[in-house]
């Protein structure tokens, strides 16, 4: 596991590209046959990826948790971006398919990550946040997630957001989590910006096609600075910054939150005219 120091909005001013990379992108989240976790001192966020191939993956427990196990303080989502899997927690075993999510509380002791085949792994997208309270562990799938439509066509941002973990889908201490899909032919999200000052956000950049790039804004709205980003990699965003990009083609990611509240509408928009 490595970790992410908390960086304000003046010292990220001062960043050159190799500093913003450095500090912002996860340039590596899934590894066939392992688990790659990334601590950020942005609200406790951990962000990572287990992908399972010919044999079963557990969750670790860092020695730098300074826990009995992985969950004894936290909760995790894990939402799954490749070919279907299992996760078994404590001797229950729930299946995933693409795109479906599990939530696993708080106090779940053995968690184990599995492939149906190794030659079309599951790859799962992992956040965890710290937790006070217990909720049950539960799985929703794609079909059973919220869908709400934005944007349109004529502004570039025409998408479908579907909710797992929320305040009206699963129940979860602090950890907020979903997916959002662009339409072909739209390549902007969450656009027009904003920031939410009570919560971090992470996102996964995924299903780009080959060669093709997302240019991720970041920064506060009068000081936003540029990031390429590859599918499969994720971003770190502190609250205080924007969290915007722009593809050259269509794509997917994976949105997740942690912080001081649960609503997913809690959030500062920021005019275009603004923006620098």
């Amino acid at each position: 596991m490595t970790t992410r120091f908390a960086l304000g909005p003046r010292e990220t001013a001062s960043l050159d590209t190799a500093g913003l990379r450095e500090h912002f992108l996860i340039e590596n989240i899934f590894t066939p046959g392992a688990i790659e976790l990334t601590y950020t001192h942005y609200d406790r966020m951990l962000v990572g990826g287990a992908m399972p191939t010919e044999v079963a993956l557990p969750l670790p427990n860092p020695a730098s948790l300074k826990a009995q196990y992985f969950l004894e303080r936290r909760e995790l989502g894990a939402l799954n971006v490749g070919g279907p899997g299992h996760i078994v927690v404590d001797d229950t075993s729930y299946e995933l398919g693409y795109q479906d999510c599990l939530y696993i509380g708080k106090g779940s002791q053995q968690v184990e990550f599995r492939s149906l085949e190794a030659a079309n792994p599951a790859k799962f997208y992992l956040l965890s946040a710290p937790a006070h309270k217990e909720y049950p562990t539960a799985r929703r799938t794609q079909a059973e997630a919220t869908p709400v439509e934005m944007g349109a066509l004529e502004t570039a941002n025409q998408r479908t957001i579907y909710k797992y973990i929320f305040s009206e889908g699963l129940p979860s201490c602090q950890l907020v989590m979903g997916l959002t899909q662009l339409k072909e032919g739209s390549v902007w999200n969450t656009m027009p910006a904003h920031v939410h000052d009570r919560r971090m956000e992470a996102y996964l950049y995924f299903n780009l096609p080959p060669g093709q790039r997302v240019l991720h804004l970041l920064g506060e709205p009068q000081e936003t600075r540029p990031l390429w980003v590859s599918t499969e990699q994720a971003i770190l965003s502190p609250p205080w910054s924007i969290h915007t990009g722009c593809g050259t083609s269509a794509y997917a990611f994976i949105w997740g939150m942690a912080g001081e509240n649960l609503e997913y509408t809690d959030m500062d928009p920021v005019a275009l005219a603004d923006l620098r």
